[in-house]
């Protein structure tokens, strides 16, 4: 009987794998032949592991190496990594027999005819039970179970990247955040140099004392500036301590501007390339593979369960049973097949199916979403980094003409030959000339970050790895 119950089983087996295919994946026209935003030569130069330290500032480097060691979302991140490894052992249990030990005493009393008799009987042991697989089931939960194992893993390696990308932007933002505010002490002292000019030419009655209420007035706005500079560099300091995982009491940070930091190079391969360099992209495959794991295990329920049990140890009596008796102690084995199969459970079987399957459609479409945003995320950071590197050159350029025209215009007043209104507008527009250079090299460092970002930070997945030089 078991001969042909296996013989039939296996032919079940083969039938369900006939049936079973492979997860849908992209559609012709996802991916797209090159990347249209203009790349340097030099491509592909992928980003490394470490890309931070690219820029050549040990501060930065000091700051992430606390970030990837103390940051709670990388911390949390990390804690549901090791849960879905727990799971996945679980998961991975249920292909193994389960052994286990018992004993068992049990008294007996009876009376008839006046006679009364009682009998102690125990048993002592070892228990086996193994459900059979015939079908996959428990397969296909060790392969969703494991695949959610990838996707936790890429899914940490996306809080990891983000996490980074915040720490270096946000202390871009602090050092440009107090550069901006030394340029603006700076052209208050200007300012007061001016001042200083202006009174003597009220003084001596060369000009009216309009030009000097005006200046004062200038200069009351310019510092009305710096407590707002100085709150936005307060605020700054404390996101770059909260993304540290630590209060920002006692919290500092050296450096006056950004100085001359640069942009490393970095410069995408092809599209294709890019699958296996996101992170977000393996989170959303892995979480396609474990949805089609789970519809086949979902198929499997309409198969019946086959189990096998042994036992085997000491016993008294060594054989009990309803007819002969094997009195004393003894060594006493069992063995024992077990068949459960669902006849009927008001579609419950086939709700289950139909529910995993629209579960596998929702991924796919997620997946097919995470490639097509992750080709423009790239090409919106290399169009940011080229604009806005062609806008710092044109401020450099504004910067040096604006210097050129207030010293003009100051000259031309001190000689009597400028209205001071024509001071005042080439001291505003150097100032927000200046002021403007500061925040748009800080947007373009944070473009910098953002390509990075888009590029994968340097994860790679074992194909990726695989290739490390190229797409």
């Amino acid at each position: 009987m078991i001969r042909k119950l296996l013989l039939s089983g296996a032919i079940v087996i083969g039938a369900a794998g006939c049936a079973t295919t492979p997860p849908p994946t992209l559609q012709p026209g996802d991916v797209p032949a090159g990347f249209e935003q203009k790349a340097p030569a030099n491509a592909p130069l992928w980003p490394a592991r470490d890309w931070w330290t690219k820029f050549g500032d040990p501060q930065l480097a000091a700051l992430m190496d606390q970030a990837q060691a103390n940051n709670l979302d990388i911390v949390q991140a990390a804690a549901r990594l090791r849960q879905a490894d727990a799971r996945a052992r679980q998961a991975g249990a249920a292909l193994l027999p389960t052994l286990g030990a018992g004993a068992n005493v049990n008294t007996l009393f009876g009376q008839a005819n006046g006679v009364s008799q009682h009998e102690t009987d125990y048993s002592a042991g070892l228990q086996a039970s193994y459900e059979l697989d015939f079908w996959g089931k428990n397969r296909d939960a060790l392969d969703a179970a494991q695949a959610a194992v990838r996707a936790s893993r890429a899914d940490r390696a996306t809080v990891a990247l983000t996490a980074t990308a915040a720490v270096a932007n946000t202390y871009f933002q602090l050092l440009s955040l107090r550069e901006r505010t030394g340029v603006a002490r700076a052209n208050l002292k200007s300012s007061e140099a001016i001042l200083n000019v202006v009174q003597r030419r009220v003084t001596a009655g060369f000009s009216a004392n309009a030009d000097l209420l005006a200046q004062r007035a200038a200069m009351a706005a310019q510092r009305a500036l710096l407590p707002a500079l100085e709150q936005q560099e307060l605020e700054a300091r404390n996101a770059l301590a909260i993304l540290l995982g630590r209060p920002p009491e006692g919290f500092s940070v050296t450096g006056d501007g950004l100085g001359a930091l640069l942009p490393p190079a970095v410069a995408p391969g092809l599209p294709s390339a890019l699958l296996t360099r996101r992170p977000d992209i393996i989170t959303a495959e892995a979480n396609l593979v474990g949805a089609h794991a789970d519809l086949a295990a979902a198929r499997t329920a309409f198969f019946p369960t086959i189990s096998l049990t042994a036992n085997g140890g000491i016993a008294y009596p060594a054989l009990a049973a309803a007819i002969d008796t094997l009195p004393g102690i003894g060594l006493a084995a069992g063995a024992g097949a077990a068949l459960a199969q669902i006849i009927f459970d008001g579609g419950r079987t086939q709700g289950k199916i139909d529910e995993t399957k629209a579960r596998e459609e929702e991924l796919l479409a997620a997946y097919r979403a995470a490639v097509i945003a992750s080709f423009s995320d790239v090409e919106n950071a290399l169009g940011s980094f080229a604009h806005l590197g062609d806008q710092e050159a044109a401020l450099r350029d504004q910067v040096e003409q604006a210097q050129k025209v207030l010293g003009a215009a100051q000259r031309k007043y001190t000689a009597g030959s400028a209205d001071f209104l024509v001071v005042t507008d080439a001291q505003r527009a150097l100032y927000a000339a200046r002021d403007q250079l500061s925040d748009i090299r800080r947007a373009r460092l944070a473009a910098s970050v953002a390509l990075f970002k888009a590029l994968g930070g340097g994860f790679a997945s074992d194909a990726a790895e695989r290739q490390p030089n190229g797409p």
